[in-house]
């Protein structure tokens, strides 16, 4: 197991080239350009272990945070690749796919989630073998939901905030 910064970097030919790149956080497409050299590769790819992921749901402005995770499974794997960039060392990203049932009522996306037995072929196998993955749907059944009052992005705190916080001590 490796520590790696999450998100490939990205420079789009319309920043300054002294600009901070883009983090790539998910893959849509193995077949795209910048995803295809690395998924047809064997060594560039990685599982990553999760204990949940999340997605926001909600009005925009008061977005929560809602958890997935794998019936019986503290631990599961995510579809991985990852490389060594210039700009931050290694990284790594997730290779998403199409939503489950499960998934649909929040989002329409979800992470390719692999079961501890397909694990070696996602790491080995051919680059036909690793598009399988991401073309199929993982099981309804085996995702747990939790909604959560846990907001999605944390507010700054305000000065009256402060004061609150100060006067509450």
């Amino acid at each position: 197991m490796a520590s790696m910064g999450w998100g490939f970097p990205l420079r789009l030919k319309t920043m300054a080239p002294t600009s901070k790149p883009k983090a790539v956080n998910n893959i849509a497409d193995i077949r795209k350009n910048m995803w295809v050299g690395l998924a047809r590769k064997p060594q560039w790819r990685c599982i990553i272990p999760l204990t949940g992921f999340a997605e926001a749901e909600g009005p925009k402005g008061a977005k929560t945070r809602t958890w997935f995770n794998v019936k019986d499974q503290p631990i599961f794997g995510w579809a991985g690749l990852w490389r060594v960039s210039d700009e931050w060392g290694p990284v790594y990203s997730g290779v998403m796919t199409d939503c489950n049932e499960a998934i649909r009522p929040i989002h329409d996306r979800m992470p390719v989630l692999l079961h501890p037995d397909e694990y070696d072929t996602w790491l080995n196998g051919s680059f036909d073998d690793a598009l399988a993955f991401q073309l199929r749907c993982f099981p309804d059944d085996l995702v747990e939901m939790n909604r959560t009052d846990e907001l999605w992005v944390k507010r700054a705190r305000t000065t009256a905030d402060q004061r609150d916080a100060a006067s509450a001590d």
